[in-house]
């Protein structure tokens, strides 16, 4: 008879558990030398058969569908849509042929990363729109008004334009699609903001979708492209509702009715609450978080409750969970029903209704899209009678997303909520099995009995999420929350149990006119988060910062994240080594030298004390605090120890770098002769004389590659732009005179021999005038 496991490259043992319990012989003795080699090359050999195993290639796919969009995002012009739709469709035909070879894997893999980057290609041929190059003034338009959002100290609507004038408007539109613009975000006082759904004409003052403010910084201008938005600004004068000479079409009808709602909700809960408890209400129900103050606002993020207020796979889980048990235990109360249908099935059916309607409540944003499809795959595999949280289920639902929005990759909100998602799958697979395998009389199940199991899950629950998402917080709004375990510990049990069911509850008697108690109660423990969020954000050394430090690290801490999450084997350990690396490496990159913002109106220089010292010409806020966040400063942006050092007078400013070399911000030519006699680096708007020593940036390279970082070397400047030369993409795209060469290392002119035309060019004298 054969002998149990005997069958060659078969390991018999427990699934999941490493070493195989064969693979122990008694009285053995380690292997040496060649022997180890061969016996650790045979278990990598073992690892990696398992790893690719039946049914572990699925999680896979979205992770190469990924990759194969953030090529698209990384491309320097827009790709040719037939050559990719050829290529995907091809390479995914060759993999179905192949299904049957031991290289399908593989294949499989590269049909997924040519299908991302065309699908990403497609949606943006599919969206294009016009782009509003600079900016315009006294722009008439008229149009639909399509959505609207209540701030703390301004309103703002999006406009779908029908008609649009203004002087030069047609010389400022720029894509390489189409020169239409479809949309418009205008900024108006607060309580004046137009209905959504009415037909308005107006004049605005309106600028170009935001660009990064430095390199690498978040491209605001890329979210507004996708959201078929070509400019921002604000009205200049009396908005005027009139009628509409064409219809505005059913989604606009839906709409206003989901406005309405939303507005009705928000005007209920007035009743009951006000201030900061009234808008994180709103915001929890209907997503409309903008209300909410900066205090609140800032110490909700510095102490790790930030999620709270962005509607995704939490409150999603929380809102079905309640109506699938609720549903459940109402049905259970009738025996017939019990013994007669499928309640289970019937709760769950419910409970993704639920979900659905809190989706379009809510606004249906990237985050809330995932949660839902997450949600619906995990309704659904209990009403067919299958495993609900798995890996497949996270795939699934990551496949849904990526296909219909694939420029979602690129949103902190969905690498911060799948990451957290895999972690918390792979907690609930693989960590709490481990956990919670003990006997029934060992002291894990005593403790069990008392609560024990609840805190150490909600404890590992909130430190798995919290660390799965760090290096995204890191990257994206270069903090980190170290008290964020403790602050979800003592927030989210209130907000789980009250906070979240009372709102759904009020929503449900709002028809009937008894909410006022659940709104009561909604704040209750709404104050009670706001206690602890403060509390939380004021102990010492809450405000953890970070200083950018680029995409490589960033892909590298993804790696390892997916790399511990996916993996089954002794493998996945690799996957802390890459983490680890990705550590050290952020904490190892530089920071420039110089910052010069895209207007050339503000300059950083970072000085002998290491921190970054102000020339400025105009207020940008916004600006400083970005530079100054991304620098891990945590000087306030109106912090007088900025402009330290720095010399300004009507001509312009003069700042010390650290080896004692002068930069300077020139306005006027009377200043040019000295600051090119001084300089090491010279920022103006003007024509500089032929024999200026200094390195030069001008105005008409700022306008083509946007803002700037350099970093100081012996040979000159390394120039890191947002916009280098060639890049050329439909949320940004190319100025004139882009493809003329732009070097990346600066030199001082002087260095650079070359012969000088004196004769000035049309623009210059343009540039003087």
């Amino acid at each position: 008879m054969a002998e149990r496991g005997g069958a060659p490259g078969r390991a018999q043992g427990v699934a999941g558990t490493w070493p195989p319990r064969s693979a122990a012989q008694a009285g053995g003795f380690a292997p040496s030398g060649f022997d180890a080699w061969s016996s650790l090359l045979a278990k990598l050999r073992e690892w990696v058969r398992a790893e690719a195993g039946a049914g572990r290639l699925l999680p896979w796919v979205p992770i190469a569908f990924g990759t194969g969009i953030a090529f698209y995002f990384a491309a320097d012009h827009e790709p040719v849509l037939p050559v990719a739709a050829i290529a995907a469709i091809g390479l995914c035909a060759a993999a179905f042929l192949l299904r049957r070879q031991r290289i399908f894997p593989v294949a499989v893999m590269v049909a997924a990363v040519a299908a991302g980057f065309a699908t990403a290609t497609w949606k943006t041929a599919w969206i294009a729109h016009g782009v509003l190059a600079r900016p315009a003034y006294s722009v008439s338009l008229s149009g639909f008004v399509e959505s609207r959002d209540i701030r703390e100290r301004t309103d703002r609507f999006v406009l779908h334009v029908t008609q649009m004038d203004g002087p030069r408007l047609k010389t400022d539109l720029k894509t390489d699609m189409k020169t239409d613009m479809e949309r418009v975000r205008l900024s108006v006082r607060k309580g004046t903001a137009p209905a959504v759904g009415s037909f308005v004409e107006l004049k605005a003052r309106l600028q170009p979708p935001l660009a990064p403010l430095r390199p690498g910084s978040y491209d605001f201008s890329r979210d507004m492209f996708f959201q078929g938005i070509g400019a921002s600004g604000f009205v200049t004068g009396a908005i005027k509702t009139v009628e509409p000479p064409v219809a505005g079409g059913l989604g606009l009808r839906y709409a206003a009715f989901m406005q309405d709602m939303r507005d009705a909700i928000d005007a209920r809960i007035r009743t009951t609450l006000d201030g900061d408890k009234r808008a994180i209400a709103t915001a929890l129900l209907t997503g409309r978080r903008d209300a909410i103050t900066t205090p609140v606002n800032d110490a909700m993020f510095i102490s790790g409750l930030g999620h709270v207020l962005s509607i995704s796979g939490y409150h999603m889980a929380v809102v079905a969970g309640v109506v699938f048990f609720a549903i459940r235990a109402l049905l259970a109360l009738s025996p017939a029903l019990t013994v007669a249908v499928p309640i289970k099935k019937w709760a769950a059916g419910a409970a993704l209704a639920a979900a659905a309607f809190y989706l379009l409540l809510s606004g249906a944003e990237v985050a809330t899209q995932r949660s839902f499809y997450m949600t619906a795959v995990v309704l659904i595999a209990v009403m067919v009678d299958r495993r609900a949280v798995t890996f497949r289920t996270l795939a699934v639902a990551a496949m849904i997303v990526l296909a219909l929005v694939p420029e979602a990759l690129v949103h902190p909100s969905f690498q911060m909520s799948f990451a957290a998602t895999l972690g918390l799958v792979a907690l609930v697979q693989i960590g709490m099995p481990r956990l919670f395998a003990a006997p029934d009389n060992s002291a894990t199940a005593k403790l069990a009995l008392w609560g024990g199991r609840e805190i150490v899950t909600l404890t590992l629950a909130s430190l798995v999420a919290g660390l799965a998402t760090t290096p995204y917080a890191a990257f994206h709004f270069h903090r980190v929350t170290p008290y964020g375990v403790l602050a979800n510990l003592a927030a989210m049990p209130a907000v789980s149990a009250v906070v979240m069911p009372a709102g759904m509850l009020g929503l449900v008697a709002m028809p009937f006119g008894f909410d006022g108690f659940f709104w009561w109660l909604m704040g209750i423990g709404i104050d009670w988060m706001i206690v602890v969020t403060e509390w939380v954000a004021a102990l010492p050394g809450a405000i953890g910062r970070m200083a950018a430090f680029g995409t490589g690290p960033l892909i590298a801490a993804s790696a390892g994240i997916v790399l511990l999450g996916l993996l089954r084997t002794p493998l996945r350990w690799c996957g802390a080594v890459v983490l680890l690396l990705s550590v050290i490496w952020a904490l190892g990159v530089p920071q420039p030298d110089i910052l010069i913002s895209g207007d050339g109106h503000h300059v950083g220089v970072r000085g002998r004390d290491g921190r970054l010292h102000l020339m400025k010409t105009a207020k940008d806020g916004f600006l400083l605090k970005e530079w100054l966040a991304a620098d891990a400063d945590p000087r306030p942006a109106v912090d007088a120890s900025l402009t330290e050092g720095v010399s300004c007078d009507d001509a312009g400013c003069v700042a010390p770098m650290a080896d004692g070399r002068f930069v300077a911000l020139t306005q006027h030519s009377d200043a040019l002769d000295d600051d090119c006699e001084r300089a090491a680096l010279l920022v103006t708007p003007r024509q500089t004389p032929p024999e200026c020593g200094s390195t030069v940036i001008s105005l008409e390279r700022l306008r083509r590659q946007g803002a700037m970082a350099l970093r100081r070397t012996k040979d000159g400047f390394v120039v890191d732009a947002v916009k280098p030369r060639g890049v050329n993409r439909p949320w940004s795209p190319a100025a004139a005179g882009d493809a003329e060469a732009e070097p990346t290392t600066l030199a001082p002119r002087s260095a650079v021999p070359r012969a000088v035309d004196a004769t000035p060019a049309e623009t210059d004298l343009q540039a003087e005038d």
